[in-house]
């Protein structure tokens, strides 16, 4: 089974708890606050994917990072720690804000540019968007320099990667191939 999916599975049941407990809300800037902290921090990254560090150290950091979070969510982090799935946390949490928004009715495209948005090309995207998904849409905006031009929009399970760097990387394959 592929991580996406598994991914998805997780999310789907912590969504489910949390709509028994009328926990959507708490639970959802529990995992807004998850992808932003793990994408903002390399060192986390790291830690988190290192075979060298123990379950149990990457539960009680992880515990201690997000202490003020909701009790689903600190059972979602032990779930994934007993399981041994717990470098896909990030990509859990970001499956749960996404069908969370599709549950209201919106959606949230994310967007991955070298330079950061401006009015009009957030203006532009929205209503591209909207129209393909037929949902009220939100704009999420990331700058990542390392795709040196272009960008990559991400909504639900849809990627489309224009990205510069994308497209060297695809020429390179292509030669390397050929050789």
């Amino acid at each position: 089974m592929s991580e996406s999916r598994a991914a998805l599975r997780y999310a789907k049941a912590i969504l489910d708890m949390a709509k028994d407990n009328k926990a959507l809300d708490a639970v959802e800037k529990d995992m807004r606050s998850i992808t932003t902290t793990i994408s903002g921090s390399k060192e986390l990254r790291d830690v988190l994917a290192s075979p060298v560090v123990s379950g149990a150290m990457k539960k009680s950091a992880l515990l201690e990072i997000f202490k003020d979070s909701h009790s689903i969510t600190e059972g979602a982090i032990n779930m994934l720690v007993d399981n041994k799935r717990l470098g896909m946390l990030n990509e859990v949490a970001l499956k749960y804000i996404i069908i969370n928004e599709q549950l209201k009715g919106k959606d949230v495209a994310y967007v991955t540019t070298a330079v950061p948005l401006d009015a009009t090309m957030e203006k532009k995207i929205l209503k591209k968007v909207a129209a393909l998904t037929g949902n009220e849409v939100t704009i999420e905006s990331k700058v990542d320099e390392s795709i040196i031009g272009g960008f990559i929009l991400r909504v639900g399970d849809l990627q489309y990667d224009a990205s510069v760097s994308n497209k060297l990387n695809n020429l390179k394959r292509e030669f390397s191939n050929s050789l």
